[in-house]
């Protein structure tokens, strides 16, 4: 049994918490909108922190699953923050879609506290985390990434050690870059065979298993046909995951044109009302017949 303190019990940690609890792990939690912490304890077990501080006290890691760069640093380095209270020799895990930056940062004040560090984003969506079947990309030193294995493990599938710190990060802008392009292309598709008037269903069952096929059309054609776009990851998400990979091929010299034209036909499914729908709603953009 490991001590763990869980910060940011959302719809990805709250049930990634969920699995560390039900793999016998000692769970101490802390959400900023005190309400989702306090049902999840009653829920589940475990403590109920007032602060990232508190709930690192006594922790042997660290787990962190929140928004944006300016709440990682909120809640790891802040007045109340993790890290002024992490032993030496504890373990930080983030699984927040973050910067490579901010990830490196990290890993540079860590360092001066005696603290492993891992950043750790997921794919795999709601479903993914409610299942335990995530993929985790990850960046940091070996020792970090040896201790933070086997405790991931209580909700992934597939865990991948991509580099130093910041190539877990990295490694989830390739993953949108690559889903988005996706997405792209089968919204397209699928506006063309409406318009040629085919049987949807013949069409997919034609392709989905030769070339074209993809876990997007496999998992979307279907519900994007039917204007179904309540699946988990929102495209407000997607926009910022875009954004922060956009930022960083501005940093590194690559040319990702495509991911910035789809990065702005999400704006288009913002401004339709979309924002909180699923990514698949790239399509609305397109008229139906």
């Amino acid at each position: 049994m490991t001590k763990i303190a869980f910060i940011g019990i959302g719809i990805m940690g709250g049930p990634m918490a969920r699995h560390l609890k039900d793999a016998g792990h000692d769970l101490t939690v802390f959400n900023r909108s005190k309400a989702k912490s306090e049902k999840w304890v009653a829920d589940n077990g475990g403590k109920l922190a007032e602060t990232p501080a508190e709930a690192a006290s006594d922790a042997d890691a660290v787990i962190s699953c929140v928004g944006t760069d300016d709440d990682l640093a909120s809640i790891a380095l802040g007045r109340d923050g993790a890290f002024s209270a992490m032993k030496k020799g504890t373990l930080f895990i983030d699984h927040t879609t973050v910067s490579a930056r901010i990830a490196r940062q990290l890993a540079v004040e860590a360092k001066s506290h005696g603290i492993m560090t891992l950043d750790a984003p997921v794919s795999g969506g709601q479903a993914g985390a409610e299942n335990g079947k995530l993929s985790i990309m990850c960046g940091g030193k070996d020792d970090a990434f040896e201790s933070a294995e086997p405790i991931m493990q209580a909700y992934a599938a597939r865990i991948v050690h991509v580099g130093g710190p910041g190539a877990g990060q990295t490694a989830k802008m390739v993953n949108q870059v690559a889903i988005a392009g996706v997405l792209q292309g089968l919204s397209e598709a699928l506006h063309f065979a409406e318009c040629a008037e085919v049987d949807l269903d013949k069409v997919f069952e034609a392709i989905s298993g030769g070339a074209a096929q993809s876990w997007q059309m496999d998992n979307r054609w279907s519900t994007m046909a039917k204007g179904e776009f309540d699946f988990g990851f929102a495209v407000d998400w997607m926009r910022k995951d875009l954004g922060l990979a956009i930022d960083e091929a501005r940093a590194n010299g690559a040319s990702i044109p495509l991911a910035a034209m789809v990065d702005q036909y999400y704006s288009d499914v913002q401004h339709m009302g979309g924002s909180r729908q699923d990514t698949s709603a790239l399509v609305r953009r397109l008229p139906k017949r």
